[in-house]
């Protein structure tokens, strides 16, 4: 029995050492990324069938990744490689002389299209992909890269309906199921594009939140919870999750990180130029730099200029940012208004909008726009304030602006404390006196102490003599009280 055991343990380790003398396969090089191995096991066969294309092939795949982009045989297949590779390498010479040998075929369509998509060229990309979808219905995922061009163009709803399609077929594509909610949530918010991932999440379990484009939209829509757990360890994998970092820093104020992120970042994309550009002017303004800011003012205006993005919303709004840090708002909203649909319940584009506005003299658009800012974080910044109170001023309303400034005064506001509110009760007097609304002025004059004031100048001038006896003020209300008194006279006082 026991040299019987002997005999059959030798024989099994002697399989086992024939099994392990065995070569690997094809699969098992590729499993291992041994590209070398690889290529040597595909030459050593090709030795055998010059004429299997599918060796040819798997070849020039096998060289590709090795990072032989130049290397491998010619096929229909390495012409297509070669021509993603001049593109990557950023050899426009070498990508001109391929695009050329692309012919009519599927492939090299399909190719050709994904090239466009990845130069940002999403309409002519748009264009090859319908084109396949009229021959090709039965390929559906050309549905699905239409869909996404079209998101890429700022279609959204047009994006949601031709995605259907192919949804409904595949309602647990993770790609997909993501798109759709990118859009709902360009579209709508964040609450909404996580409903569209519900379905997806009840299919698989919960374990969609494993995909790695869903993890980092899911930061997104959520408004950057989670933002230092998942966005760091993306980098590298996703090309938008280093510039959605750069974003949460900024949405907190923290410049310095933000700037760290990008300063060595050489701007390829719009997105890229975009984000830099706001970066540099969000530095600018901190520090007063003029270098940041022209920095900021040439990112906004390759982009705004570019062929490929002057009709998006994206250019559209760089265009604008350009010329505003050029202080020519007539061109600002020229490019704003063209937009302004889109933007309805938007803080910034409403602030910047009514600042705009009121920079042209649109008092009154301006005292609406700025009136539909919600954040209270801008409600409560001085430059707001005080760009709102001269809106009221400008538009007849001095006593809602002194309303404005008490008001900010009583909520210990930084816009009516210090400097600030030193700086704002100067405008709103010297403001309402340059508008003749003297009336509130020598009511508030009369009835301070006793009734709730409806200010006018004179009310401000009142304050402002208390916290800096300047002759200049006295005078001021004695100018205020007169004038009354001439506007009654001529029948024009204010009520």
């Amino acid at each position: 029995m026991i040299l019987s055991k002997a005999r059959t343990k030798a024989v099994v380790k002697d399989q086992t050492a024939k099994q392990e003398k065995r070569p690997p396969t094809l699969d098992e090089l590729l499993d291992a990324r041994d590209y070398v191995g690889a290529i040597t096991l595909l030459n050593f066969k090709r030795q055998g069938n010059r004429n299997d294309t599918k060796l040819v092939e798997w070849l020039a795949y096998a060289h590709y990744h090795h990072g032989e982009h130049d290397k491998g045989p010619r096929c229909p297949l390495a012409t297509r490689i070669q021509f993603h590779c001049a593109h990557k390498r950023g050899d426009e010479d070498a990508l001109m002389a391929l695009h050329s040998s692309l012919g009519d075929s599927l492939e090299d369509q399909l190719s050709l299209a994904a090239l466009h998509f990845n130069r940002g060229h999403h309409q002519e990309a748009t264009d090859i992909y319908k084109g396949l979808l009229l021959d090709h219905r039965e390929l559906l995922a050309l549905n699905m890269y239409v869909a996404l061009c079209y998101a890429k163009l700022d279609y959204y709803d047009v994006s949601q309906e031709i995605l259907q399609v192919y949804l409904n077929s595949f309602p647990t594509s993770p790609l997909a199921a993501n798109l759709k909610a990118c859009n709902a949530f360009r579209l709508l918010n964040g609450k909404a594009a996580e409903n569209e991932l519900r379905p997806l999440a009840e299919a698989t379990g919960g374990s969609h939140t494993q995909h790695d484009l869903i993890r980092h939209n899911l930061v997104v829509f959520k408004g950057g919870e989670g933002a230092l757990q998942v966005l760091p360890g993306l980098n590298g994998v996703l090309p938008e999750a280093s510039l959605n970092l750069v974003i949460h820093h900024l949405r907190r104020g923290e410049l310095g990180e933000a700037h760290a992120l990008v300063k060595d970042l050489e701007p390829s994309t719009p997105q890229e130029y975009i984000l830099k550009a706001v970066v540099a002017v969000s530095l600018g303004q901190a520090s007063g730099s003029q270098e940041q800011l022209a920095a900021a003012q040439q990112h906004f205006r390759v982009v705004g200029s570019s062929a490929s993005e002057c009709d998006t919303i994206p250019g559209r709004q760089a265009m604008a940012s350009c010329f505003f840090l050029m202080k020519l708002f007539e061109d600002v909203l020229v490019f704003l208004n063209s937009i302004r649909s889109y933007f309805a319940s938007d803080d910034d584009f409403n602030w910047n909008y009514g600042l705009a506005l009121a920079a042209t003299g649109k008092y009154r658009e301006a005292e609406e726009a700025l009136g539909a800012v919600q954040s209270d974080k801008y409600r409560s910044e001085p430059t707001y304030v005080s760009w709102l109170a001269r809106c009221l001023i400008m538009s007849g309303k001095a006593a809602a602006a002194w309303q404005l400034y008490q008001t900010a005064q009583d909520t210990g506001s930084p816009a009516a404390a210090g400097e600030q509110g030193y700086a704002l009760l100067q405008l709103i007097a010297n403001d309402c006196y340059k508008m003749g609304a003297f009336y509130y002025a020598i009511k508030a004059f009369d009835v301070l102490e006793r009734l709730d004031p409806h200010l006018a100048v004179f009310d401000a001038f009142d304050v402002l003599e208390r916290l800096d006896p300047n002759p200049e003020f006295y005078d001021a209300k004695r100018g205020a009280a007169v004038g009354v008194f001439q506007a009654i006279i001529a029948g024009k006082e204010q009520s």
